[in-house]
């Protein structure tokens, strides 16, 4: 694989990265806690490989051409985010509710983040549609040995723009504790709604 080829990657990837979504809204709910920032990080970027060893591994291709497989998990997926949305609609956080947390809390964040990005069709589909175009098999490397880099590539990039919206959201919202639940309700109501965009996709089909 080319530099060329890493900076044609990383150029498309990024966009990706820092376009607000589902990733964005969980880490602002992070943040609003400041000391599960990171937890809820590595949960996330854990979503994302586990997507990214799936399409690796030759099953993406399996998964996608089977409805009923994309079915269940946009249905797990979406259930999951109504859950985590509603509750942050009912009980917006703010940075002084992060206070004596535990590890058992830290647990919780980053499972919460597995769950969030793991369970998202729209990250396993983006993978499946975008790892394989960077790919050469006429090169040294097997295809997926290629795929697993590209993604961790990502994976780096995930993780540095993660932490810094989660951490700028702490000390932005630090000392405005009004601004910090309204931001709370907005990461919940965008959990809402790309929940129900996942089920009205469904019933479309």
């Amino acid at each position: 694989m080319t530099p060329a080829i890493f900076a044609a990657f990383w150029a498309v990837s990024i966009l990706f990265v820092i376009t607000p979504g589902l990733d964005w809204a969980y880490i602002l709910s992070a943040g609003m806690r400041g000391r599960v920032v990171v937890p809820a990080v590595v949960g996330l970027l854990f979503g994302h490989l586990i997507a990214i060893a799936i399409v690796a591994a030759g099953v993406g291709t399996l998964v996608a051409g089977t409805p009923m497989a994309l079915t269940a998990l946009t249905l797990i997926g979406a259930a999951y985010l109504l859950w985590i949305g509603f509750s942050m609609l009912r009980h917006p956080q703010t940075p002084n509710s992060g206070e004596g947390q535990d590890c058992g809390s830290w647990l919780r964040w980053a499972g919460k983040g597995v769950c969030v990005s793991g369970l998202n069709p729209k990250v396993f589909l983006l993978f499946l549609a975008l790892l394989p175009q960077f790919t050469d098999a006429n090169a040294s490397w097997s295809i997926p040995m290629q795929i697993l880099v590209l993604g961790l590539l990502h994976l780096i990039s995930c993780g540095l723009v993660y932490l810094a919206v989660g951490f700028g959201s702490q000390s932005v919202l630090q000392t405005r504790p009004q601004a910090a639940r309204v931001v709370s309700r907005f990461s919940g109501a965008a959990m809402v709604i790309i929940a129900i965009g996942l089920l009205a996709e469904q019933a479309l089909k």
